[in-house]
């Protein structure tokens, strides 16, 4: 199957090519979308507090098109593709989402999941950072033993997540939509989602593949730029429809579980599925991984301002350093 869309899409010229990725995005949006509403409507029979429902169950739904998309990419030996778009999406989720929906309405901080997730934030941005350098294996790489051991922190973080949100007080998580249907639909729904996320990216990689190699961009920019801004989607209609419904906590949530995830889940097990693990472009020690530490340090320290909410100045500050990376890496 995949040698016949390959040889399909080689015969599409480049403006077709371009329609293709941009169509696939919207499925993957779309399918990661359906996950996300099934996904935390099951979470009110657990008892949940919807503060960690955004930082866990949906931040598992939204970063599943990373996921499915740096996954399959590393097994097919492009690991520019799979890093950058992991390394990409943290930049979108923390510079564009955080951004734009501070513009959007009010992003009230949770001190409590501040304090608990928010140093767990800023701690796998550390150690996606490290794990690239060359010192481990005389080259950057993120070898296969790391992609297992990210999986491995993965099962910690969300046990030791929930079992923490059940013990907090904060408030039980309710849909972000009123509509309501039976357990067996929601499930069908939810393997509806799977399919449509893992079969859109199948499509979308080898038109990313053939559209670097027609305009002469790098595999790696592509996917930290356009790729990983398409995989975020889901975060980042997520986002602004949680703050449009009161909900910011959801919102913040949201983007910091899905910055662990980009690197645990997303990284970890892209890793783990190469024997030669995920092989690091130089360029991304220049602008990659140092854009990825500045936006979420920066968010970390507005964070934890005593204000209690994100200001729209804040979120310009943040969305201005997208902006910026994003320039830089077509010039």
């Amino acid at each position: 199957m995949e040698v016949l869309i390959y040889s399909v899409l080689t015969d599409f010229r480049a403006w077709a090519l371009i329609l293709v990725i941009a169509v696939c995005l919207g499925v993957l949006s779309k399918g990661a979308d359906i996950l996300v509403e099934e996904a935390v409507s099951l979470s009110l029979h657990w008892g949940i507090p919807k503060m960690i429902i955004g930082a866990t169950i949906v931040s598992l739904g939204t970063t599943l098109p990373e996921a499915a998309v740096s996954v399959l990419a590393a097994v097919k030996g492009n690991a520019d593709l799979a890093l950058g778009n992991a390394i990409g999406s943290i930049i979108v989720d923390t510079g564009l989402i955080i951004g734009v929906s501070a513009w959007v309405g009010v992003l009230t901080i949770d001190k409590a999941l501040i304090n608990h997730q928010g140093r767990v934030q800023l701690a796998a941005g550390i150690l996606l950072s490290v794990s690239c350098l060359p010192f481990f294996d005389g080259k950057g790489v993120v070898a296969q033993w790391m992609g297992v051991l990210f999986l491995l922190l993965l099962v910690g973080y969300l046990y030791s997540t929930i079992k923490w949100g059940k013990k907090s007080k904060g408030e039980i998580s309710v849909p972000l939509t009123e509509e309501k249907s039976s357990l067996f639909v929601q499930l069908l729904k939810l393997v509806f989602g799977i399919v449509i996320v893992i079969g859109s990216s199948k499509i979308l990689i080898p038109a990313v593949e053939i559209t670097a190699s027609r305009i002469g961009i790098p595999q790696s920019v592509i996917a930290a730029t356009l790729v990983a801004f398409g995989t975020s989607l889901p975060e980042l209609v997520t986002a602004l429809t949680a703050v449009r419904k009161g909900h910011g906590e959801i919102a913040i949530g949201n983007v910091i579980g899905a910055d662990i995830l980009n690197v645990l889940f997303v990284v970890g097990s892209s890793a783990a599925v190469t024997k030669g693990g995920l092989m690091v472009p130089i360029d991304f020690y220049k602008l990659q991984i140092p854009f990825m530490l500045i936006l979420v340090i920066i968010f970390r320290l507005i964070a934890k301002s005593k204000k209690g909410y994100i200001a729209k100045k804040e979120g310009t500050v943040l969305f201005g350093i997208y902006l910026i990376y994003l320039v830089l890496n077509y010039i």
